[in-house]
């Protein structure tokens, strides 16, 4: 009898392969799970808006510096509100209804927005435009938990920020084109991307499986009980240092690279570092990173993170500041590939929603307060005195959570009892 060939076909690539490393990267996760990714997706390639904001206001609308960024602030607080609304609603409405609801009435104040006139109006259409746009956001969270398999659950967040860092870099790059021929074109299509968005997640999600409705059998609760689980605080108290210090991407890094004699246009090539690798890196690291002890990957994230900002002191190059980009691009990633999962293995079932919005509320408040604070240490203290206190924070979010590590563990343990119990 011949032996069986063992040549490879043509190509050198067993037959295959391609296959294979799609399926352990992006297999075993539901359909629901991949209609909210697509919508995400959809919808943060169309949110054009926020990135020009203020180059609008300034340049369109004849807005001081000053009160632009109180325009930009006040979206930023709706953003902050919008989370825990959101994740109110996601609980006591259901997860299919706010995801849908949300993106809908965004599209309504984004347009309101670009046509406004008068500074009060302005200020209040920025902080709607802002309740609404994260409003999705907490019922997404709780929708992984609810339909993800736990042991699939790290690598369907990661794959979810993926899609917004994809959808981001799609929107800056289209934004910056369309904005030449006519700003309320960002307001037009970021408000038609929204209105679909809600429509595919109306359409596409079944209701009787993400809305969580358990009737009158459904356990009560709400924020006080939330905030009475002193690991979630905790947890979250620590993600709102490290994202005060990642948040210095916009707001101090390019100060201090054109007091370095850099231009806007360095600043833009070393960040754009950032993107490239998150898009690139991360879907093939978050399989292997999800395996690992959720505390100990997000403080080694966070050590990295501290490292790549801390070396910013002794820079003064594009080179020099690009390398410190990918240092802390590493962190990024690595901190990304778990750290919703943690919110999922501490969050009782009917309470998803919720703990969901207390998690994005503290990402959405350090986008709001670190900027002011950065920026104030800078002025007065300098450059050296930021990065050394992004380091020093860094290290201490780390050993927060390392310290953390025992409780979230023994909580994610409850949690999947539970969860088996039930099946």
């Amino acid at each position: 009898m011949a032996e069986p060939s063992t040549e490879r076909p043509e190509g050198g690539a067993p037959p295959g392969r391609l296959v294979a490393f799609l399926r352990a990267h992006f297999g075993g996760l539901p359909h629901v799970y991949w209609v909210v990714w697509s919508g995400i997706l959809v919808s943060r390639a169309g949110t054009m808006v926020v990135p020009f904001l203020t180059l609008y206001l300034t340049d369109q609308r004849g807005m001081s510096v000053g009160w632009a960024g109180s325009v930009v602030t006040m979206l930023g607080l709706g953003s902050t509100c919008s989370q825990l609304v959101g994740g109110f609603l996601s609980d006591l409405w259901g997860r299919r209804a706010t995801f849908a609801t949300g993106p809908v009435a965004a599209g309504a104040a984004l347009l309101a927005l670009g046509y406004v006139r008068g500074l009060p109006a302005t200020l209040a259409a920025a902080f709607v435009a802002g309740l609404c746009l994260q409003l999705y956001q907490p019922a997404s969270g709780a929708i992984v938990a609810d339909t993800v398999p736990k042991e699939h659950r790290a690598r369907a967040y990661g794959l979810l920020y993926w899609a917004v860092n994809v959808g981001f870099s799609i929107a800056s790059v289209l934004g910056g084109v369309l904005a030449q021929r006519g700003f309320l074109w960002l307001f037009w299509i970021d408000a038609v991307t929204c209105v679909v968005f809600g429509l595919l997640i109306w359409w596409r999600l079944p209701p009787d499986d993400v809305d969580g409705a358990k009737g009158d059998a459904r356990p009560a609760g709400g924020y006080r009980e939330v905030l009475r689980d002193r690991v979630m605080v905790s947890y979250v108290v620590l993600l709102l240092l490290h994202a005060s210090v990642q948040f210095q991407v916009g707001s101090t890094l390019p100060l201090a690279m054109v007091d370095s004699g850099l231009t806007p246009a360095d600043y833009g090539l070393a960040v754009a570092v950032n993107g490239i690798l998150v898009v690139v890196v991360q879907p093939l690291v978050v399989r292997r990173l999800s395996e690992q002890d959720r505390s100990n990957v997000i403080a080694c994230g966070v050590l990295l993170m501290g490292t790549g900002f801390g070396l910013g002191a002794f820079m003064s190059s594009l080179p020099g500041y690009a390398f410190t980009v990918v240092i802390w691009t590493a962190g990024e990633i690595t901190i990304a590939a778990v750290v919703q999962t943690v919110v999922a293995d501490l969050a009782p079932e009917h309470l998803r929603g919720r703990y969901n919005g207390l998690f994005g509320a503290a990402y959405a408040l350090a986008a709001v307060v670190a900027p002011a604070g950065g920026t104030q240490l800078y002025a007065h203290a300098g450059p050296t005195a930021l990065w050394a206190t992004c380091f020093g924070l860094c290290s201490l979010v780390a050993a927060g959570q390392w310290a953390l590590g025992r409780a979230v563990r023994a909580r994610g343990t409850t949690q999947q009892l539970a969860e088996t119990a039930k099946e």
